[in-house]
């Protein structure tokens, strides 16, 4: 059972209720651009899911096959708890790991790049993470643990993660020994010092405290959401490449061979001295911290709220029909998707381009009207292309509303 695409409609109406809370306690943990942007990265990491979930899959499965020393029956209660608690254990070290080693860091930072915390963010998911993350997962194929238990165990895990990102919810008495609950993630989501690095189990606080990662939050020191190296930018294709970009030009800058090697696994922050030397890092000073922000008047704001909907709809549209979909199909949709967010990414942070980009946005719906029922992304109907071709009418008009503002930046 796909529990992600059943939980969708629930995560958006308890983002809808902590917009409430907010509204009632008289605070502001939202911003739209960055709540948008957050959001883009977890409809792009989801859609991404769909075309690499097989590399996840297919390893398990081989390891399982010819590794497994147990083999767990998976209609007996006791093996899910198993399964369960075993998982949040390999997902502890996965997410150590993901802060503790540059190239692990690269794929993982996505998550922790928001300056603002609420449940926006606990969708905010990288889009890489698959390229490595199957490794940590391995032990449970060697304990006997069944696929389809293992896809079900990952999902509750990633499900119960869904509602520690909130500001609202206060320290939890006896349970933050046990568990991970919101005050404990807070901390984790911290660029302060004191925090930094701390407070990775999934489900289990427990991993923590075993292993001397656990810290309290503290009333005396407020945490400063976010990370070291700002992203300092609305844009989720380059929310995943960024700290990638940041190794990539260190090690082409490094005199040495070996470090141009060696730099990808060695611990998070580590850079060749002469590099180091050359082209400084300069951290923010937190006393003097101030979020990323770009102007936005209230029709552009609409303007993008109301487009990135329709990618939102699209996400879905390809959770829902994923088996019966060709890759293709996945992969036609998948670059509309990547388009989509990366134009409305550039429209929130008002970049001179931005109405050019935009207009390249709306005209590719022509022939995306007539490369999808080839590819099989919906089928041939005079009725989809009706529709296609009146959404980017209706668009062109409500982009023309927004003319004044989008061509003096142009």
């Amino acid at each position: 059972m796909n529990f992600i695409l059943y939980a969708v409609p629930f995560f958006f109406v308890l983002i809808a209720v902590e917009l409430l809370a907010d509204r009632w306690r008289g605070v502001s943990h939202y911003r739209l651009a960055d709540a948008i942007n957050s959001l883009s990265t977890g409809v792009l990491s989801t859609t991404t899911g769909l075309l690499t979930k097989g590399v996840g899959l297919v390893t398990y499965a081989v390891a399982l096959e010819h590794l497994a020393i147990f083999q767990l029956p998976a209609d007996q209660a006791w093996a899910w708890v198993v399964a369960f608690v075993c998982y949040d254990f390999c997902y502890y070290w996965l997410h150590r790991m993901g802060h503790e080693r540059n190239i692990l860091w690269a794929a993982h930072s996505v998550h922790h790049q928001s300056e603002d915390y609420n449940l926006s963010t606990a969708l905010r998911q990288t889009s890489t993470g698959f390229l490595l993350s199957w490794i940590f997962y391995l032990p449970l194929a060697v304990l006997g643990v069944p696929l389809v238990v293992f896809v079900s165990v990952a999902a509750l895990n990633l499900l119960y993660q869904f509602w520690v990102h909130t500001q609202h919810i206060p320290k939890l008495g006896w349970l933050e020994w046990c568990f991970v609950t919101p005050s404990n993630h807070r901390a984790h989501h911290a660029q302060n010092p004191l925090y930094m690095d701390r407070n990775y189990g999934g489900v289990f606080i427990i991993w923590d405290r075993l292993f001397g990662s656990f810290q309290e939050e503290d009333e005396n020191e407020p945490v400063v959401f976010g990370v070291t190296t700002p992203l300092a930018s609305w844009n989720p294709l380059w929310a995943n490449l960024q700290f990638y970009g940041q190794l990539w030009a260190d090690a082409r800058r490094a005199g040495r061979w070996w470090d141009k090697l060696r730099i990808w696994f060695m611990p998070t922050g580590w850079r060749p001295a002469d590099v180091a030397a050359r082209y400084p890092l300069n951290k923010p000073d937190l006393s003097q911290f101030r979020k990323f922000e770009v102007p936005l008047d209230g029709r552009q704001q609409w303007y993008v709220a109301l487009q990135f909907c329709v990618y939102i709809a699209l996400g879905s549209y390809l959770m829902n029909l994923e088996d019966s979909l060709s890759a293709a199909a996945l992969i036609l949709g998948w670059g509309v998707i990547a388009l989509g967010v990366f134009a409305l990414g550039v429209a929130l942070e008002n970049r001179p381009w931005a109405l050019k980009m935009e207009l390249v946005r709306l005209a590719a719906n022509v022939p995306l009207a007539w490369l999808a029922p080839v590819a099989g992304l919906w089928p041939a109907s005079p009725m989809a292309w009706v529709g296609l071709l009146s959404y980017s009418l209706i668009s062109g008009i409500g982009l023309y509303c927004c003319r004044t503002r989008l061509t003096r930046l142009a």
